[in-house]
């Protein structure tokens, strides 16, 4: 049995690999923002919801990222997998608490911020393995990183990339840095859950007419999720790129440089 933190657990595709990894005989904790979603998830688990547990957590500041994982810790002294499905889905020009823009504050930072800050527990498992799910950015993207970390003003088509590239580098450094620890990247896919419910009117508008035919499933979206987390015969670091098709992934070989002036930059950031 593995103790699995899932990071976006309580909805869309992060709950379905929780569904898929309690199936299996492992123990979970979630972490969401919304806690009437952490308490409907834990119900619709069933007799399984034994084994499972939810943490409130607004991982969009530092300050929500430090009193979840100090939560977690106090509970927790290892902690075999951390998945990231947490995500934001904006284009408009905004910033949180730390002055961050919230899809890089989310969908990048509060990964690195999290796992930094979890890794005594992780260090304490037999093989420990941090999968972080992102948008179809392959590490082969160009993308330009030269707006890293403030990107101001924002701009979703020209941020959107590095943003989600930044993960990619985190996965390669954590495999140069943490030995014996396995790190991945898992592209989501296209499944409709609740993050179009903030995508621009025309992304909303077009999932509604074109997602029976483009939209991948919830569960296919988190295949990879869950076997790259329940498996222990992958080398890493790896991107999945196709929903669905594990057996599918491509090497995460980037530039060292670049990747030591990105976690620089996030150190900075979160003093973590």
């Amino acid at each position: 049995m593995k103790t699995i933190l899932i990071a976006g657990g309580n909805s869309g595709i992060g709950l379905q690999a929780a569904r898929d990894l309690l199936a299996d005989g492992h123990r979970l904790v979630l972490l969401g923002r919304d806690p009437r979603k952490g308490e409907a998830a834990l119900t619709s688990f069933g007799s399984a919801a034994d084994r499972a547990s939810f943490l409130a957590a607004d991982l969009s500041t530092h300050g929500g990222v430090r009193d979840a994982a100090q939560r977690v810790l106090d509970q927790h002294d290892h902690i075999d997998a951390l998945v990231h499905t947490t995500g934001v889905f904006t284009s408009q020009e905004s910033r949180t608490a730390d002055g961050l823009h919230p899809f890089f504050a989310v969908n990048y930072l509060s990964r690195y911020h999290l796992t930094q800050l979890l890794l005594p527990a992780l260090r304490q498992a037999g093989r420990p393995v941090v999968v972080m799910m992102t948008a179809a950015v392959p590490p082969t993207a160009d993308a330009d990183l030269a707006r890293f970390p403030e990107f101001a003003p924002f701009d979703f088509s020209h941020d959107r990339k590095p943003i989600q590239l930044a993960n990619h580098h985190y996965a390669g450094h954590l495999s140069r840095t943490e030995p014996g620890l396995a790190a991945g990247v898992v592209n989501a896919g296209a499944a409709k859950t609740d993050i179009l419910r903030i995508a621009p009117w025309y992304i909303r508008a077009g999932a509604k007419i074109l997602g029976p035919v483009l939209f991948d499933s919830v569960k296919t979206s988190a295949h990879n999720v869950v076997e790259a987390t329940r498996r222990d015969d992958w080398q890493t670091p790896l991107y999945w790129g196709k929903p669905g098709r594990f057996e599918q992934r491509t090497p995460i070989t980037l530039d060292a440089t670049t990747t030591q002036h990105l976690m620089d930059a996030s150190r900075r950031l979160t003093r973590a």
